[in-house]
């Protein structure tokens, strides 16, 4: 990759920001657990929300806006991906959007196929559609996760009415293949299932994997899938609320169409503006250089753990800025985030909350500057050598 990389900021500029990831801890402690980034904003994205500021432009989002033509034109550049902005409606946030699909595609008491370890509002968003949550855990092998299509299948068999798919998969960065994604679809026609695929991820698909939008995996995922997505966590932008939920069958388009205004009415006009101006071509070169950014820090990561770490294991993730990392051979119990953030104050994400499967496991965030990185891991190390 040949951009120039988009470095993150100053430690003491990032503790300047009032959001979550900066206020959850005290200012001894690093902030690597929550999915932000601590990269500066797009230009592009400044631009937009300067001018909106300028103009007071805080009004109502429109009810036509840019927004459907940016994304197509996104997912046609960079994912090779034929989008109908037709077939678009946005929504607050990406959960916003999985409720509101799952309402409609399951009646109330009845089975959502899970794949943890997995993004733990999953669950909660599942029970809030009135559904219930079945869990069919990913399949360790040599070459990293995979989704259990034979526990699938039996779980579609068994009544489950619909699959929650995080692709690329959070916490583990597994880019799915094709040929994966293909017979998930040919197992929902089956079972007349539908598969929601969350797709936030999507854009910082490293090289030598390839990302497959759910939707163009093949013409039956296009028939039953839908797609919902945002720039919140390739561009930081998850306080802006907007995201966009995605069709291209005529069965999913209409349950998406029957959705209340209210729903897209949701959307936040800033979100809107940032996510436009993220998904233009312009911003193109910045998401370039925040890969080449977080291409080195997970390998450094790798070398790191290697050093400080040598009994954690970690898979170095196709897609996203989460690491995956099993500690559970340190001894430190089933939630070792909890010992880390008490004793060497370095705030990871807790294993458990991700399922059972997250046991002995911590979610580390390597979108940070390469000395907070260092610095996390060091101070990790020195626990496990005390």
């Amino acid at each position: 990759m040949s951009a120039a990389p988009v470095l993150p900021l100053p430690l003491h500029r990032l503790r300047e920001r009032t959001s979550e990831k900066w206020r959850e801890y005290p200012e001894d402690v690093l902030p690597l657990f929550v999915a932000e980034s601590d990269f500066p904003l797009a230009p592009a994205v400044t631009a937009a929300l300067q001018r909106a500021v300028e103009l007071g432009d805080t009004g109502y989002t429109a009810s036509r806006t840019p927004l459907a033509d940016a994304y197509a034109g996104f997912a046609r550049r960079r994912l090779g991906w034929d989008v109908d902005p037709r077939r678009i409606r946005s929504t607050a946030d990406v959960s916003m959007g999985i409720v509101e699909i799952l309402r409609r595609v399951t009646r109330p008491g009845e089975r959502v196929v899970l794949t943890p370890p997995v993004y733990p509002p999953f669950y909660d968003l599942v029970a809030e559609a009135g559904a219930v949550a079945e869990r069919v855990p990913l399949v360790a092998t040599d070459d990293g996760w995979e989704l259990d299509l034979l526990g699938i299948e039996a779980a579609l068999a068994g009544g489950a009415r619909a699959v929650l798919l995080c692709s690329p998969h959070n916490p583990t960065g597994t880019v799915h293949s094709r040929e994966t994604l293909a017979a998930l679809a040919e197992l929902a026609k089956v079972f007349g299932a539908a598969v929601i695929s969350d797709e936030i991820h999507a854009p910082l698909t490293y090289p030598g994997a390839t990302f497959t939008p759910f939707l163009a995996a093949s013409p039956v995922a296009a028939e039953l899938g839908f797609a919902v997505t945002s720039a919140s966590k390739a561009f930081n932008l998850a306080g802006l609320k907007c995201a966009l939920m995605i069709t291209a069958g005529e069965r999913p388009a209409d349950v998406v169409r029957s959705l209340p205004i209210e729903v897209e009415w949701r959307t936040g006009q800033f979100g809107m503006l940032a996510g436009t101006a993220a998904f233009s071509a312009d911003s193109d070169p910045w998401l370039d250089g925040v890969l080449v950014t977080l291409d080195r820090h997970r390998r450094l990561l790798a070398e790191l753990l290697a050093e400080e770490l040598p009994a954690a294991r970690y898979r170095i993730p196709d897609a996203g800025y989460l690491a995956w990392i099993d500690l559970s051979e340190l001894g430190w119990g089933d939630d070792p985030a909890r010992r880390i953030l008490r004793e060497a104050k370095v705030a990871l994400h807790f294993g458990p909350h991700f399922g059972d499967e997250g046991r002995g496991f911590a979610r580390l965030n390597f979108a940070c500057a390469e000395d907070v990185l260092v610095d996390a891991v060091r101070r990790i190390g020195a626990l496990a050598r005390s």
